[in-house]
């Protein structure tokens, strides 16, 4: 049966916990949670970086946070690991983080509003090179 993207949303969204962009920082700040920037590069160019935050392009996600595989990054250690996905509104980033949990990383989740909320709510940022 085929939904809507709206209410594909709803249904992933309905199994993360969320967090806001304060909630992110303080758990990123505390070594609680991996912040992973999905957005493409001509958008990072743009906005800038959240500093300390892993840049893994959307299409390569999966590969590189599978703590059992072959590609994965050094940070990607056990399904364990807290990841929040971070895209530019917080759109693709839920879809993204439920693909996560397909590969057993469930303590994934995504930032509420994206990049976008964090820049908004006065949170770090680097200097756009764009």
């Amino acid at each position: 049966m085929a939904v809507t993207i709206d209410e594909l949303l709803e249904r992933v969204r309905s199994g993360l916990d969320r967090l806001a962009p304060p909630e992110a920082h303080a758990a990123a700040a505390a070594g609680d949670a991996l912040l992973v920037d999905i957005r493409y590069a001509a958008l990072r160019d743009r906005d800038g970086l959240i500093p300390g935050a892993l840049v893994v392009e959307r299409n390569e996600l999966e590969w590189r946070l599978d703590p059992s595989g072959s590609h994965r990054v050094p940070e990607a250690v056990s399904h364990d690991l807290r990841v929040v996905v971070v895209c530019n509104e917080g759109y693709a980033s839920s879809l993204a983080a439920a693909s996560l949990h397909q590969l057993g990383l469930h303590r994934a989740t995504d930032l509420i509003g994206g990049f976008q909320a964090w820049r908004a709510a006065g949170l770090p940022v680097t200097t756009p090179t764009g």
